[in-house]
């Protein structure tokens, strides 16, 4: 087992040397820069422009120098904990991350917990009780949540809270508790806002969850070894939760890596419009405005959550099925 973390580990951080010089590419493909592009904004307002400015900036950051020195530039200031400097937002790359990525972790992570807390119970209820009312109606829940835009129903939200209690629903904060010190009061305000991004986050997911979870448990069920266990007079609670949905949840065991990156890259127009202060309209915004140091590190820590979050699934997998955890034990 050991062995096998090792090479996994290993080969994370050669993946994050070639994402990130992927990345740096990406991000420098379209013509010009972000310097490029504030200088044409200033003009066309006819504000004057210093050539000197413009030339120290290009030097400071390296703007001036071939394509593999400001890749190597970027990455080893990186290492040094320096992610470079936003032109857009006037400010260093990592305090903008910093101020931001906990709120994102924490809405994200309150939504993988309503997501799971409310896809579990009701696809196995829907598999064990087939055809019954309450299949039917997580049915409908399902083409419901997969037809309608996350966005469209952050809509909906506000207009009917608007219409209920004549606030709307913006943000995570009250514009009293927005920078204030948190305190019970404070955590209140966030609990009063925060339940409609997660509501919003978690419903396409779990509609998602629901119809796999079903479909792969109702193909358990049919199997030979339960329909032993059954004839040998194993309580069917034990029986279900034991083998059946053990192996259901295997696939959606492989999916929790994609969850991680999702603190970042997910919900990018749910976020915009309940006006969410989380990464999600910093990255679409940085990747407009060719903010190269911003959408780099971004991007770059999206790849780095994927392959962070790969390794948890394989865990998970390891763990949760004797055949994949001896198939590893060989290998190490």
């Amino acid at each position: 087992m050991l062995g096998y973390l090792a090479r996994r580990l290993t080969t994370m951080v050669v993946t994050v040397f070639a994402l990130s010089f992927v990345c740096f590419f990406i991000i420098q493909l379209p013509p010009g820069d972000f310097l490029t592009s504030y200088l044409a904004e200033l003009a066309s307002r006819g504000e004057n422009i210093d050539p000197q400015l413009v030339e120290r900036l290009r030097q400071q950051y390296g703007l001036d120098q071939p394509f593999v020195m400001q890749y190597l530039l970027w990455i080893g200031n990186i290492f040094q904990g320096d992610f470079g400097y936003s032109f857009n937002m006037s400010a260093p790359v990592g305090r903008i991350m910093g101020d931001r990525l906990g709120m994102s972790l924490l809405v994200e992570m309150l939504a993988i917990v309503v997501l799971w807390g409310m896809a579990i119970p009701i696809g196995i209820y829907a598999a064990v009780r087939q055809y019954s009312i309450g299949d039917m109606a997580a049915t409908v829940f399902g083409f419901i949540g997969l037809a309608v835009p996350n966005f469209l129903l952050a809509l909906l939200i506000m207009y009917l809270t608007y219409l209920w209690t004549g606030s709307a629903v913006s943000g995570l904060f009250s514009a009293e508790y927005a920078n204030a010190r948190w305190s019970f009061e404070r955590l209140w305000d966030f609990l009063q806002h925060v339940w409609a991004p997660v509501l919003v986050i978690a419903t396409g997911g779990a509609a998602h969850v629901i119809r796999i979870l079903r479909a792969n448990l109702l193909d358990e069920l049919n199997k030979p070894y339960v329909v032993t266990a059954r004839a040998k007079g194993l309580k069917e609670r034990v029986l279900v939760m034991r083998y059946p949905v053990r192996v259901a949840m295997t696939p959606l065991m492989a999916t929790v890596g994609w969850l991680l990156p999702t603190v970042i890259s997910s919900s990018i127009v749910t976020s915009i419009v309940l006006n969410l202060p989380t990464l999600s309209p910093i990255l679409l915004r940085a990747l407009l405005t060719q903010d190269m140091h911003l959408a780099g590190a971004l991007i770059l820590l999206i790849g780095v959550l994927t392959l962070i979050g790969t390794l948890v699934s394989d865990l998970l997998l390891i763990w949760i099925d004797p055949r994949i955890r001896i198939g590893a034990l060989k290998e190490g």
